[in-house]
């Protein structure tokens, strides 16, 4: 009997111990860039740019979407930016480098609370709020609660509103107790290496992917078993809260614009992006067509055009879109390029198929 069990409980301790290695490893291809700040009983990670000396914009906040951490918004908007706006790129609670904090924070609500404590701690009182995907729930939320320090929402291919179906199976098992623990620290770290790329080329169809982008962006942190839990405990909370918060959008007053694409596969723009473009009263939809679910690294120079305009400098939106569709006319899709293994669900960044 004894023989048995420690059959069946070597594999699994070896597991455990690659998983193991394998998260020190990621962490230190990937080390923090940033600043831990207690924002009150647990550390908030991120990346603070000071104001330059001939800012011509205001504050800007950048918030990462699933499976996500700050390099990702700072691989798009860093350089482009630099020199024209105080930035902060933050690690969501529970993502990145940053700590997980209460129950609260597995929800946009609660994150939306921690990064205008964060704004409070950094010395920040107003800023435009951009969030990518996930981000665009708890940017949505940011514009909900805290409208005294929101001059503006950028939202990019944003998740935002209630839609059919639920997620996906691994996320359940994720969260569950006892079985939950085994699978994030024995199964994730070889099932997800083993999808990460492709499931990374998922998230930009069919745009191709970024030459440098999974060398710079880390998207292997998600992998380590607390974060991926945290991931799972985002999403399996995520239709429950839509349903009962989306309805507040339209107390929303701060200026908005919403940038998606046409060809979007994870987040479906008809629910979520025209859905925001409904409720919130002035908002401005920008639909560019060909781009999937990237339009931060695919149309920056919109986004970056749609910050200005909120700021209050003239801007024609959907001229920008029109000259960034001509450009990525002559740019090859996936389709074009060699195949990938690749189906809408199979993702490991934002895998819901019409979420994100």
């Amino acid at each position: 009997m004894l023989a048995e069990v420690s059959a069946l409980l070597a594999p699994v301790a070896a597991a455990i111990g690659y998983s193991s290695y394998k998260a020190r490893q990621f962490e230190q291809a990937f080390p923090n860039i940033g600043e831990l700040t207690d924002i009150g009983g647990y550390r908030m990670n991120a990346v603070h740019v000071e104001r330059p000396e001939k800012a011509d914009l205001p504050p800007l906040v950048f918030i990462h979407g699933a499976s996500g951490n700050l390099l990702d918004q700072i691989g798009a908007f860093f350089e482009p930016l630099s020199g024209r706006a105080e930035m902060l790129f933050v690690d969501r609670p529970g993502h990145g480098y940053s700590e997980r904090g209460g129950p609260d924070n597995a929800l946009p609500s609660g994150q939306a609370d921690a990064i205008a404590a964060l704004m409070d701690k950094r010395g920040i009182d107003k800023a435009i709020i951009v969030g990518h995907s996930f981000g665009g729930a708890i940017a949505a939320a940011f514009g909900v609660r805290h409208p005294e320090k929101t001059l503006g929402l950028l939202f990019l291919a944003p998740a935002t509103h209630p839609w059919p179906g639920g997620v996906d199976w691994y996320y359940h098992v994720a969260t569950a107790p006892v079985i939950g623990w085994l699978f994030n620290h024995a199964l994730v770290v070889p099932l997800g290496l083993r999808r990460l790329e492709r499931g990374t080329h998922n998230v930009f169809r069919p745009n191709p992917l970024p030459e440098d982008y999974i060398r710079k962006t880390g998207p292997s942190l998600v992998l380590r078993p607390a974060t991926f839990r945290n991931n799972a405990s985002d999403f399996v909370r995520l239709l429950d809260y839509f349903k009962a918060q989306s309805h507040l959008y339209a107390s929303i007053t701060a200026p908005t614009v919403i940038i998606t694409g046409d060809s979007d596969d994870i987040v479906w723009e008809h629910l979520h992006s025209q859905g925001l473009a409904r409720d919130i009263s002035g908002a401005e939809l920008v639909t560019i067509s060909g781009v999937g679910h990237k339009p931060d690294y695919l149309a920056t120079d919109v986004a970056i055009a749609a910050l200005e305009k909120i700021s209050g400098q003239p801007r024609d939106l959907q001229a920008a879109a029109r000259s960034a569709e001509r450009r990525l006319a002559q740019t090859p899709t996936q389709m074009d390029l060699p195949p990938v293994a690749v189906t809408p669900q199979s993702a490991l960044p934002a895998d819901l198929q019409g979420i994100g």
